[in-house]
């Protein structure tokens, strides 16, 4: 059985090949020309191909992501920083990401048919990330979680059962 506070999921980045796709063709999925750009303040860059901050200085690129793989109402399209050239990816997808302790996040948790399962949603300080997934997760409803930054809305990640 799961330990309660260390619960059984996995924590996705963007998916490789589209990420591969875009650093190749320097478009993104949508057709944009990838905007590149030096960050310039340390936190203000949360890059969702390695699960980590951009460091101050270090090139990244805003790119438009559709974080759903199939259509439907909340298939939506919002920005999102990633490294502007190839890095190693997110290696620790069976923990939260470290980076992201800091930062309050709003999990949405969806069914498997990607429509919101909204009592679920979770208001989260990234200390009690681990609380929070279990206690969605328990809901068996519950097919995934969104982590949404709080103020803009925008994609960080996907939670999933391991």
């Amino acid at each position: 059985m799961a330990d309660p506070v260390r619960p059984a999921f996995r924590v996705d980045a963007l998916p490789r090949p589209l990420l591969e796709r875009v650093w190749a063709s320097g478009r993104d999925a949508a057709g944009n020309r990838v905007e590149v750009m030096v960050n310039e303040k340390e936190g203000s860059a949360p890059l969702r191909c390695c699960l980590r901050e951009a460091a101050a200085g270090e090139r990244v690129a805003l790119i438009a992501h559709r974080p759903f793989c199939r259509p439907g109402p909340y298939a939506e399209v919002g920005p999102v920083f990633i490294h502007a050239e190839p890095c190693a990816g997110y290696a620790d997808g069976d923990r939260y990401p470290e980076p992201f302790r800091h930062r309050r996040q709003v999990f949405r948790a969806y069914d498997d048919t990607g429509r919101q399962v909204y009592e679920r949603h979770t208001l989260v300080e990234g200390g009690e990330a681990e609380t929070a997934i279990a206690r969605i997760l328990e809901d068996p409803r519950v097919a995934f979680i969104h982590s949404r930054n709080v103020l803009a809305g925008c994609y960080m990640f996907t939670i999933c059962r391991a």
